[in-house]
């Protein structure tokens, strides 16, 4: 990487070079020469602004976070909205920031990294960013389900939708390469959203029913229960 005029905002230039280099291989793998090089920057700048590589990218997971937040918010946990409008919200809220070509992009590669490859700043990761997803999602689910749904049935529910957008993200390239025309951008993605929407409240209003369908006997060896 070539080396660029240090600007005046070093703490800034070195998390615009850190998203792009943690993204492209990783923490592990990232050098603190690397990406202090890519900053324009003194090779003693992260310890200067940061104290050491984990901490710089433990601040890096939060400025994508923060840009992720200001670009595609998500739609509010409680309101007037019914739970399946605010499903819907959710989720085309939730695949835009995974499929956004734009600035996002390093950072939806960098926290996919995060959640196969775990560093030791994980934890607070779970706690700052992945938790309030969790909690938005089996506030949704519970609704959903109504007075029935039992626990394991709003974890599995809600462990699906989820699975269903990060798909999209992670599989990106086999879906483009089996269907060429598919449309992961602008109003593809609104496509997209209701899809999974309407998939999901099927899934879940089978659930709430305890999985049984009309005139088909339960599978061998189960009592028939959603779970």
């Amino acid at each position: 990487m070539n080396a660029t005029p240090a600007p005046p905002d070093t703490r800034a230039a070195l998390i615009e070079a850190a998203i792009a280099v943690f993204g492209a291989v990783g923490f592990r793998n990232a050098t603190v020469r690397d990406i202090c090089q890519r900053a324009g920057a003194n090779v003693a700048a992260v310890n200067y602004h940061f104290g050491d590589k984990e901490s710089l990218y433990l601040e890096v997971l939060r400025q994508v976070q923060r840009l992720a937040d200001a670009r595609h918010p998500l739609p509010p946990a409680r309101g007037t909205a019914r739970a399946g409008q605010r499903l819907e919200g959710f989720v085309h809220s939730f695949l835009l920031r995974l499929l956004d070509p734009g600035p996002n992009a390093a950072g939806s590669k960098l926290m996919a990294r995060e959640m196969v490859d775990p560093s030791g700043v994980f934890d607070t990761v779970m706690a700052e960013q992945i938790q309030p997803i969790a909690d938005e999602v089996r506030g949704i689910v519970t609704e959903l389900l109504g007075q029935g749904g039992s626990e394991e049935a709003v974890r599995m529910c809600g462990i699906s939708i989820v699975s269903q957008c990060l798909f999209y993200h992670q599989c990106r390239d086999v879906v483009l390469a089996l269907f060429p025309d598919f449309d992961l951008g602008g109003s593809g993605v609104e496509r997209l959203a209701r899809h999974i929407t309407q998939f999901a409240r099927a899934g879940v209003r089978q659930t709430a029913k305890g999985g049984k369908q009309p005139g088909r006997p339960p599978l061998k060896g189960t009592s028939g229960s959603a779970l």
